[in-house]
């Protein structure tokens, strides 16, 4: 007797095993006993049920029609697929898309990552002809920007590289101009972008021929002031040769600067064109040290300035300055046409291959869908209220039959 009270003191013994056998009968489930007791509800299971999908059935009949219009294009094959990534880092990121440039695997991700892009969102926010502030009843252009990118999907297929757009709206009119929109805006953008080392030099070439344009404007109005002050008008012989000369060969030593410049960005130090416009640069440059120092053997213009009068050579070196600018221009204006005609001929060109169309059928909400799913929700929720109305009953007996012992 005394060992079996020790047994039951410590936990061991048949009593230990008894008792441990009893708590995992408790905390096992009794599927069967669960079964029964879903049977016993099944009437209100499926009243629960019924009631949760003519709720939903509803909801999907009030929820507003949705309509996708799908537009898709072939993007032009881009070469030096390596150097791009690289271009397009800075181009992505000034568009707001930094985020996707670790992604491009193809010519279709970089322009899916462009398609994404805030500068695209916002140019169709703005656009008067959606008023999408409007249509989307918010106050601010984020906002909007937010909700189109939600409403737009844009996919790429690996094996193809074929870019579909999916514009979702409740207008079927608006969603298939916003896909046009969208590539209409692609188009724009890909033309104000660098994609190829053409387009770079184009880039380049015009920002440097607009500074020169401003240069030259401002030489021609010292030159007049010049004239005005001085009283002098050009002058002719072997001063304006010596003039013309010096200009010239300023202007073509500042050409292949800006050349080398340009050249520099795609090329090493060892490329044969930078070491011949090296070359070339080092040369003038002597030629024009001897020009400007009157050393020159036979030459023309091998009157030093130094023997020019003062005033009179006040105004050669302002006209000097006049000429150096009109022969940079000259120059820089037949690259920048070079360029330009190289683009052209290389300008990646997007072949759109089904244009966005009038979706005649509604793409959300699927009531079916909605039916379902309230028929599953309505199957869940009647199993639980019925197994916790079987548990609150069963409470309630035991504390029944534990007050009347």
């Amino acid at each position: 007797m005394a060992e079996n009270e020790l047994d039951r003191a410590v936990g061991t013994g048949p009593y230990a095993d008894a008792v441990s056998s009893a708590e995992k009968e408790e905390d096992s489930i009794d599927f069967v006993e669960l079964f029964r007791k879903l049977r016993r509800g099944k009437k209100t299971i499926f009243t629960i049920s019924l009631v949760s999908m003519a709720i939903a059935t509803v909801v999907a009949f009030l929820l507003p029609l949705r309509y996708t219009s799908s537009t898709s294009f072939v993007p032009p094959t881009l070469n030096n697929a390596s150097s791009m990534s690289s271009v397009l880092a800075g181009q992505l990121s000034s568009l707001g898309a930094s985020d996707m440039v670790g992604s491009l695997k193809n010519p279709g991700d970089v322009y899916a990552g462009i398609l994404r892009s805030r500068s695209i969102a916002s140019e169709l926010v703005r656009d008067k002809r959606f008023d999408l502030m409007q249509v989307y009843k918010v106050k601010k252009e984020s906002q909007a920007e937010k909700i189109l990118g939600n409403n737009t999907v844009v996919t790429v297929d690996i094996k193809s590289s074929i870019v579909t757009v999916d514009v979702t709206d409740k207008s079927p009119e608006r969603a298939r101009d916003l896909a046009n929109a969208y590539m209409d805006a692609l188009r724009q953008t890909n033309g104000r972008l660098a994609l190829s080392q053409s387009s770079q030099r184009r880039l380049f070439f015009g920002q440097q021929l607009e500074k020169e344009k401003d240069d030259l404007e401002d030489a021609e109005v010292e030159l007049k002031k010049t004239e005005e002050q001085s009283g002098l008008i050009a002058p002719s012989g072997q001063t304006e040769t010596e003039i013309r000369t010096i200009a010239e060969t300023q202007a073509a030593v500042a050409a292949r600067e800006v050349q080398l410049a340009g050249l520099r960005d795609s090329a090493t130090e060892q490329n044969p064109e930078v070491i011949r416009l090296k070359s070339e640069i080092a040369d003038l440059q002597g030629q024009l040290v001897r020009l400007q120092s009157g050393s020159g053997k036979g030459s023309i213009a091998a009157i030093p300035t130094s023997k020019v009068p003062e005033l009179q050579l006040e105004y050669v070196r302002k006209e000097r300055e006049v000429k150096y600018h009109e022969a940079l221009f000259d120059m820089l204006s037949r690259q920048y046409e070079a360029a330009r005609l190289d683009e052209a001929r290389d300008a990646p060109v997007l072949q759109v291959l089904d244009p966005a169309s009038y979706p005649d059928t509604k793409s959300s909400p699927v009531r079916s869908y909605y039916m379902l799913g309230g028929l599953i929700f309505g199957f869940l929720m009647g199993c639980i209220w019925v197994l916790t109305r079987e548990h609150i009953q069963e409470l309630r007996v035991s504390l029944a039959s534990s007050e009347t012992a």
